[in-house]
């Protein structure tokens, strides 16, 4: 998939093994990184993808190890990748899911879960062939991620903490989603329901502004029937656009680093919550910092999903889930944000150094970590 070499980027963390996996009869080619298992077996999402890369893949990983870590899950962290059009025809789609399922039957270390371009359905598929996901359907005893919207619930809950911090009020605070998609769109409905309002939305075709606010069961409605959030009325952009609209809280919901170097600068926010893994690049989360724009970093913010999915493992319901989501994120997000503001550190510089110390010390009790 990529000339990234794993072997220069190994550290006292993993990861643990990356596997790369080819298959003739279907064309698969996909990357396994499972990060680390020191506090058990690694839950991570499998995505599906033409363009994310190994190194990507790898960096994924060590985001859901931390975010694991944090969340007081009896998990490690991983991340896979299927490097294919996930838009494909629905029967192409399933063999190749199929495929992967079994070629995985044996890295019995690693659970699978949705993420971009993969669904509850595909992860029946996965089960179906190896009796092992998260995130499955309800009617095979799952907790349906996107139906949910438990990682959209969480970027909610990690809102209302940080915004007290910052004396942000939430009723009327202007929200900008950059992903309009299964986390953006259930962000925006919940943080609705505390009083926001949805000032502009991008996907990956487009995206819409309007200062009065864009309604949110219509654009609910365009995304079901496939269409661009752009088609909503309102002032069309670029996708890359809805970087410079001018809002409180702004939510990057889709791919990895759409905040860099190039565009940090364009960013006029109070708050930028992560909705999506590994949004920000190390430069772009810097300027943040130094523009004293507060950041909840991503394995702080979005753990809403992989904890259902953790939930859902142990064979619990859904309100255990959106209780445990609630309780762990609220009380990360204001550790994190507490730390960083006691030593003037960076919340991602404080997130991380909270987070591996947890990994380092559930390491510490395992004969060959």
């Amino acid at each position: 998939m990529t000339s990234f070499d794993p072997f220069t980027h190994v550290d006292d963390l993993g990861p643990a093994k990356t596997v790369q996996l080819t298959e003739r009869r279907t064309g698969l080619r996909a990357t396994v990184v499972v990060d680390n298992v020191a506090a058990g077996p690694a839950i991570g999402g499998l995505r599906m993808s033409p363009e994310v890369t190994t190194e990507v893949c790898s960096r994924l990983g060590r985001a859901m190890t931390l975010k694991n870590a944090m969340a007081g899950l009896r998990h490690g962290g991983a991340k896979a990748v299927i490097a294919a059009d996930p838009k494909m025809p629905a029967a192409e789609k399933e063999e190749l899911i199929r495929a992967f399922a079994a070629a995985i039957r044996s890295l019995d270390e690693y659970i699978p879960g949705p993420d971009m371009g993969t669904d509850e359905t595909s992860m029946a598929w996965v089960f179906d062939e190896i009796g092992r996901a998260v995130g499955l359907p309800e009617e095979l005893g799952g907790l349906p991620l996107d139906q949910l919207g438990a990682t959209g619930f969480g970027v909610a809950v990690a809102a209302e903490v940080a915004a007290e911090k910052i004396g942000l009020d939430l009723d009327g605070a202007r929200v900008v989603v950059q992903g309009y998609g299964n986390v953006g769109r259930h962000a925006a409905r919940f943080l609705a329901d505390k009083g926001c309002v949805l000032v502009a939305a991008a996907d990956s075709q487009g995206a819409v502004a309007d200062p009065a606010g864009l309604d949110l069961g219509q654009l609910d409605e365009l995304k079901a029937l496939g269409e661009s959030v752009r088609v909503h009325p309102g002032t069309r952009l670029d996708r890359d656009a809805v970087v410079g609209v001018e809002c409180d809280i702004w939510i990057p919901a889709a791919a990895p680093d759409v905040l860099r170097a190039d565009n940090v600068d364009q960013l006029r926010a109070r708050l930028v919550l992560q909705g999506a893994n590994i949004p920000a690049t190390a430069e772009a989360e810097a300027r943040l910092h130094e523009r004293k724009i507060v950041t909840v970093p991503d394995f702080i913010a979005n753990a809403g999903g992989v904890i259902c999915g953790a939930v859902e493992f142990a064979n619990g319901f859904r309100a255990r889930a959106f209780e445990l989501i609630d309780e762990v994120v609220r009380s990360n997000t204001s550790a994190v944000l507490d730390r960083s503001t006691t030593r003037g550190e960076s919340p991602r510089d404080a997130a991380v150094a909270i987070a591996d110390a947890k990994v380092r010390r559930a390491m510490s009790t395992r004969r060959w970590q």
